[in-house]
């Protein structure tokens, strides 16, 4: 059965999708690390490049954006064939101190900038709306060839010569009218984006995208159907309206609800180097800025067969858990995985079931195959933060060589427990908090502290702590006397 659990009760904002008792996919997403990814700017060209094809793009988020020349939407726009326009300098196309619309597709990581497009995607319920795109797609899961045929006889007829459409899954269960509709409301939000564009001097943020739905819609629609558990009562009736096929439920119960469906501890086995396999095999994942190692090791499994057998299953199982542990960590980029040692026509077999099990994730992923060393190559497109950079920080106390669980991720922490004691008739409440959790807790002005002082209908109190790292303890709960 397909579940996935919503937490939207607290600041931090998460969810779980559970396939058959077992965790496969996760999403966190706190305040100050909310992704960039389809936020629309009004950016600057501050350097073009043309040795590397590429301009750099002022946003106002720090670092400079960077725009490849086949990105740019003049570029895109050039009726020109597309060999004839990859030989043209990319000062053709934009101008230094030129002010164009951008989207962001990848968020800034380490010392690189975030990466951006020229071509706008104006996303609806069922339609995907591209202002440039000059092509029309249909969802892969719309199997259906009348359906399909339908969709691309619509967008053919309702675009122009250089816009595009993508129609989503859902698109295959609406009428023309109603797909007309949204187009026309997709192409409206186009105009007023480029009318607010020409209201400002300098660069500007000009649409926010909500990651965090979009992330779950991303999960939902590859599910179709399943169970939906939210804490939150508008949100779990907004969810329940737009995919009518889910059974969607409001969660009431004291406890939290990843506690009450044992999630708390998957997310914390999720952060550990060493993952164990169902045999007693085990494989370490090392995760660093220009690549991600896993290597796979035997372990405790010894085997009743033959060692390439006893090999070929534990990597069998190994491929299996890594394809898990990717959509899990949303590890990204290049993972490079050491399988044990085996022949070459195992080695095809292995690569095959890797190939099907990352058909499974919503994320672009690319199988390029083995080495002459043995390890077999991935590539995962970034759109996210991993799991690692938004639960922990670098430890002060081991000078960056180990990683803790973050203050925010500590404070959000305490604010879920906390939740479970609003049905008890406590009048106080003492944590013991290092100062760093205290401030994210409480909020500016104290304000966030205050918010559950209410809700709770009890005082909170907190006493520093001197631990080196994010931490606090309940010391007391009961009456004030």
């Amino acid at each position: 059965m397909n579940r996935v659990l919503v937490n939207r009760k607290t600041r931090e904002k998460r969810f779980a999708f559970i396939k058959e008792n077992k965790l496969e996919r996760l999403y966190i997403q706190q305040p100050a690390q909310n992704s960039s990814v389809g936020n629309i700017y009004l950016g600057q060209a501050t350097k073009v490049v043309p040795g590397m094809n590429a301009v750099f793009i002022e946003i106002g988020e720090g670092k400079a954006g960077y725009l490849p020349k086949e990105q740019l939407a003049s570029f895109i726009k050039d009726a020109r064939p597309l060999e004839q326009k990859k030989k043209v300098n990319i000062t053709s196309f934009v101008k230094q101190g030129e002010r164009i619309l951008v989207q962001v597709v990848k968020d800034t990581a380490g010392t690189k900038g975030p990466k951006l497009t020229g071509l706008i995607e104006l996303a609806g319920e069922n339609i995907i709306y591209i202002p440039t795109g000059r092509y029309i797609a249909v969802s892969k899961k719309i199997a259906a060839k009348e359906q399909s045929d339908f969709l691309r006889a619509f967008g053919s007829a309702a675009t122009t010569e250089t816009e595009g459409l993508i129609f989503r899954t859902s698109a295959a269960n609406c009428t023309e009218q109603q797909l007309t509709e949204e187009l026309e409301m997709l192409r409206k939000n186009y105009q007023e984006l480029k009318i607010n564009a020409g209201q400002f001097k300098k660069v500007a943020l000009l649409k926010e995208e909500d990651d965090f739905d979009k992330e779950l819609i991303s999960v939902l629609e590859k599910l179709e159907t399943g169970e939906v558990i939210i804490d939150d009562l508008l949100e779990s009736k907004k969810w329940a309206k737009r995919f009518p096929a889910f059974d969607v439920k409001f969660y009431q119960q004291t406890k939290g609800l990843f506690t009450y469906y044992e999630v708390e501890n998957d997310i914390e086995k999720a952060l550990n180097r060493i993952v164990w396999l169902k045999n007693g095999a085990y494989i370490i994942i090392d995760e660093a800025e220009a690549f991600t190692m896993v290597d796979v090791n035997t372990g405790k499994f010894e085997g009743k067969q033959e060692r390439e057998d006893t090999v070929f299953q534990t990597n069998k199982l190994a491929c299996e858990e890594v394809a898990r542990q990717l959509k899990i960590r949303d590890i990204s980029g290049i993972v490079l995985v050491d399988f044990i040692d085996m022949p070459v026509k195992n080695q095809q077999k292995i690569q095959s079931q890797m190939i099907t099990e990352l058909q499974k994730d919503s994320r672009q992923t690319k199988v390029v195959g083995f080495t002459s060393l043995g390890i077999l190559q991935i590539t995962r497109k970034k759109t996210v933060n991993t799991l690692k950079e938004v639960r922990q920080s670098k430890c002060m106390v081991c000078n960056g060589t180990g990683y803790v669980l973050s203050a925010e991720s500590v404070a959000f922490q305490l604010e879920r427990e906390l939740w479970e004691y609003k049905t008890t008739d406590c009048e106080l409440v003492l944590i013991e908090a290092t100062l760093d959790v205290t401030h994210i807790f409480s909020g500016a002005n104290e304000e966030h502290k205050k918010r559950f002082e209410e809700l709770l209908s009890c005082k909170i109190r907190f006493t520093a702590s001197e631990l080196p790292k994010p931490y606090y303890r309940i010391s007391y709960v009961g009456s004030l006397n």
